[in-house]
């Protein structure tokens, strides 16, 4: 059932090729623009209020990444999520570096709290620290496992009437309904920039076209970075391989190479 789940919706987005409206940080925006463009999505990256309402009223779904907020930036954040609610879209929230200082902790709190339509996708300390409890981050990199976040992932979920994607060594997608561990990736990736961002533009993709869980989108992303980093020398060829594969992904690879199992 999963596995036809992972399959359809990958077929969808090509099919559709869905606008995926990206609020991310600077670091990010063209990795991140170029892995929607790979799996079949359509990116725009935009942070202005003006043209805000328009845009979410025929965008398929909105992306809010925090890593780099400012005092200009945040407010618009906040106008997004409520455009995207009055226009029915799917939010997907990059909580980057939550714990790591008040505002950014706050600021993932509130809109998380904001958002009808609601998926969080973060590493494990993100996750942690969103939820209240005791997290060890350094900036924006985790310092828990996958594993420990488990219990903040479902405080999270029962709070914001959300979804929640945890980013690690394993893989963990937690609704109100299950939790699945993904044992894809490969551990060369947390040695690019903007992974875990990238795969929160592309759980906006997947989003967009009706599946809602963050599982598809966490399934081929990790599959795609497992297949790239076998053909890589180092983080730098990961990258590219890692968009390649993203665009070679056929459906019989997924079969082959997916490791999903309910908890």
């Amino acid at each position: 059932m999963n596995k036809d789940l992972i399959i359809n919706a990958l077929q969808k987005v090509r099919e559709q090729k869905p606008l995926v409206v990206n609020i991310t940080n600077f670091v990010v925006m063209n990795n991140t623009a170029n892995a929607l463009l790979a799996v079949g999505a359509s990116p725009i990256m935009s942070h202005s209020k003006q043209e805000m309402a328009e845009m979410m009223s025929f965008a398929g779904a909105l992306v809010i990444n925090i890593g780099t907020l400012d005092s200009v930036w945040r407010p618009g954040m906040f106008f997004a999520v409520e455009q995207a609610n009055d226009n029915n879209k799917p939010v997907v929230l990059d909580p980057v570096g939550c714990g790591a200082t008040k505002l950014r902790t706050s600021t993932a709190r509130q809109l998380a709290e904001l958002a009808d339509n609601l998926i969080i996708r973060g590493n494990a300390s993100e996750i942690i620290a969103m939820a209240g409890e005791k997290s060890q981050n350094k900036g924006v990199d985790a310092l828990d496992s996958s594993e420990a976040a488990l219990s903040a992932a479902r405080a999270l979920v029962d709070a914001y009437d959300c979804c929640v994607v945890i980013s690690g060594e394993t893989d963990y997608v937690v609704t109100k309904a299950s939790t699945h561990a993904l044992n894809n990736g490969h551990e060369m990736m947390p040695f690019v920039t903007g992974m875990g961002c990238s795969l929160s533009a592309v759980t906006g993709a997947f989003a967009a076209v009706g599946e809602t869980t963050g599982l598809a989108a966490t399934a081929i992303f990790a599959i795609a970075g497992e297949i790239g980093a076998e053909q890589s020398k180092g983080p730098g060829s990961l990258q590219m391989n890692l968009l390649d594969a993203l665009y070679q992904l056929d459906d019989q690879e997924v079969l082959r190479r997916l490791n999903i199992q309910e908890c």
